[in-house]
């Protein structure tokens, strides 16, 4: 296991760029969230290779409880943020598809 204070500093950074990743979406900037997205993975990553929070004190496992909770609820915001705009986003591709099909259908035709 790493030690309590490098778990708890992953944690709180996860915690703080989820967080960020909230705001974007909130504000529609989508233009961050892939680079805030891989940065949440090469800490979730870094998570894994120092061990389970379990081995912690209990005032250490009570602080990334927490954070673990404010965690899942920002990722539950963005959920509901960014999974409208990807149907839309599907949808608009299926229309285009449907156009350029009908479009090489008319050109086919003498």
């Amino acid at each position: 296991m790493g030690s309590a204070s490098e778990l708890l500093h992953c944690y709180s950074r996860l915690a703080m760029t989820v967080t960020l990743m909230v705001e974007l979406a909130r504000a529609k900037d989508w233009s961050g969230l892939p680079a805030l997205d891989a940065e949440c993975t090469g800490i979730v990553d870094r998570l894994h290779e120092l061990g389970p929070a379990s081995e912690l004190a209990p005032p250490d496992r009570a602080r990334v409880m927490a954070l673990m909770t404010r965690i899942r609820a920002d990722q539950d915001e963005l959920a509901g943020i960014v999974r409208p705009q990807l149907v839309r986003l599907v949808r608009r591709i299926d229309e285009l598809q449907r156009e350029q099909k009908v479009r090489s259908t008319h050109r086919g035709t003498p």
